[in-house]
C-alpha cells in the first residue's frame, strides 16, 4: 500500500471519490488506514452482518438477528430503513449479506441474503420503497450453521453469492446443488448469458464449506475467505469452474483435482468472515481470531505473508468494507452468542485513511 497525496483543490479530491463510486474496486489509489484512531460510527447493534455504501457516503447495514436494515453515517444515529420480511434467525442464520446495486443512481436497488423458514434466499428492494421486497433467488438449503451469506457485485455487474454447505458436506461436490458454492447471477437472479462455467447453472465455483468473504482486485480477480472445519481456514483465488476441495480437502493438498488456497490460517487464528481489497492489500475480518488480517497480494493471483492487525482490541470482527473515501469500516460481532460483549457492542468502527 501507499499513501495518496492529493495536490490541488478540494474539487480534485471530490472527483477522485466520484470516480471510485462508479469504477468499483480500487486501481492505483490505495489508502493506508489509521488503525490507532478509530471513529465509532454506530453502537448498540445486534450482530451487524452485511454492509454496503450508498453514493452519498452513508452505509446500509443488515442486522442478523433483528432482520433490520439500518442506515448509518458518522455523527448520526442509526436509522431503520426497513425490516426484511420472513427472516428466521437461529444460530448462524438470519439476515446476512447486503449489497447496493452498482447502478443504484438509476435503479435505487438494495439486495439482501437471508434465511427464511424453509430456505436461504436473496431478495431486493428499492430504497425509496423498502417495504416492497422481491425474492430473486430461493431454494438454497438452510441450517443453523454454514449458511454462507455474503453477496457482492463484481466488476462485471453480476451478483455473486457465497453459499455454505448447510452442514451437509456432500453438497459441496454435487454440481447440481447450489450449496457449498459461489454463485454468479444477473441482477434479476437469472443465469448470465456468458461467463458461468456450467450451462444453465448459477454455479461459478464449487468445493466450498462456508465462504463468507468476497472481494475483487484491480485486475478483476475474485478472492474468497472461507471457514475451515478443525484445522485450516482459507483465502482462495476464485476461477470459473474451480473446485476448492471441500470436503475431500481442508487447506492445501497435492491432489491436482482441487485448487489450493493462497493463504491458510489455523481456525483459532482466523474464522474469517468479511473481506475487502484496497490496492494490493486484502483485509480479512476474523471472528474467533479477533483480529483484522492484512494480506499482501502479489498482483498475479497469489499472496505474501499475512500480518495480524488489531489483535484482541475489539473482539470478534465480522465485516470489513472499503468506503468510497478510502476509510475501512469494520463491524464487531460480540453479541452473536460466541463473543463477550463490551460496552457499546456491537459497533461499527471507521478507520480513516492516513
Amino acid at each position: 500500500m501507499h499513501r495518496l497525496i492529493v495536490a490541488g483543490s478540494a474539487v480534485a479530491a471530490l472527483a477522485l471519490v466520484a470516480t471510485q463510486l462508479v469504477a468499483g474496486p480500487s486501481t492505483a489509489a490505495a489508502f493506508e488506514p489509521d488503525l490507532d484512531n478509530p471513529q465509532v460510527v454506530a453502537t448498540g447493534l445486534t450482530v451487524p452482518w452485511g454492509l454496503g455504501f450508498l453514493p452519498d457516503g452513508s452505509a446500509l447495514v443488515a442486522e442478523r438477528n433483528s432482520a433490520r436494515v439500518l442506515r448509518v453515517a458518522p455523527g448520526s444515529a442509526p436509522a431503520t430503513v426497513t425490516t426484511i420480511a420472513g427472516v428466521a434467525a437461529t444460530g448462524e442464520a438470519g439476515l446476512l449479506g447486503l449489497a447496493v446495486s452498482p447502478t443504484f443512481a438509476q435503479d435505487n436497488l438494495v439486495y439482501v441474503y437471508f434465511t427464511a423458514a424453509a430456505d436461504n434466499r436473496i431478495a431486493r428492494f428499492r430504497l425509496d420503497a423498502p417495504q416492497t421486497q422481491q425474492v430473486i433467488l430461493s431454494g438454497l438449503a438452510k441450517a443453523s450453521i454454514h449458511d454462507g451469506g455474503r453477496i457482492a457485485f463484481g466488476p462485471d455487474g453480476m451478483l455473486y453469492a457465497g453459499v455454505g454447505d448447510a452442514g451437509v458436506t456432500a453438497n459441496a461436490q454435487n454440481q447440481q446443488s447450489r450449496n457449498g458454492k459461489i454463485l454468479r447471477m444477473r441482477p434479476d437472479g437469472g443465469v448470465p448469458a456468458t461467463g458461468n462455467p456450467f450451462p444453465g447453472s448459477l454455479v461459478y465455483s464449487l468445493g466450498h464449506r462456508n465462504p463468507q468473504g468476497l472481494a475483487w482486485d484491480a485486475q478483476g480477480r475474485l478472492y474468497a475467505a472461507e471457514f475451515g472445519q478443525n484445522t485450516w481456514d482459507e483465502v482462495n483465488q476464485i476461477v470459473a469452474g474451480g473446485n476448492y476441495g471441500w470436503p475431500v480437502v481442508e487447506g492445501r493438498s497435492s491432489d491436482t483435482r482441487y485448487r489450493n488456497p493462497i493463504v491458510v490460517w489455523s481456525t483459532a487464528e482466523a474464522s474469517p468472515s468479511g473481506a475487502a481489497i484496497d490496492g494490493q492489500t486484502l483485509y480479512v475480518a476474523a471472528l474467533r481470531g479477533q483480529r483484522l488480517w492484512s494480506v499482501p497480494l502479489d498482483g498475479a493471483g497469489g499472496a505474501g505473508t499475512p500480518v495480524a492487525l488489531l489483535p484482541g482490541q475489539y473482539g470478534r470482527l465480522r465485516t470489513v468494507e472499503r468506503a468510497p473515501d478510502g476509510a475501512l469500516w469494520v463491524t464487531t460481532s460480540n453479541r452473536d452468542g460466541r463473543g463477550t460483549p463490551a460496552a457499546g457492542d456491537d459497533r461499527i468502527l471507521r478507520f480513516a485513511p492516513l
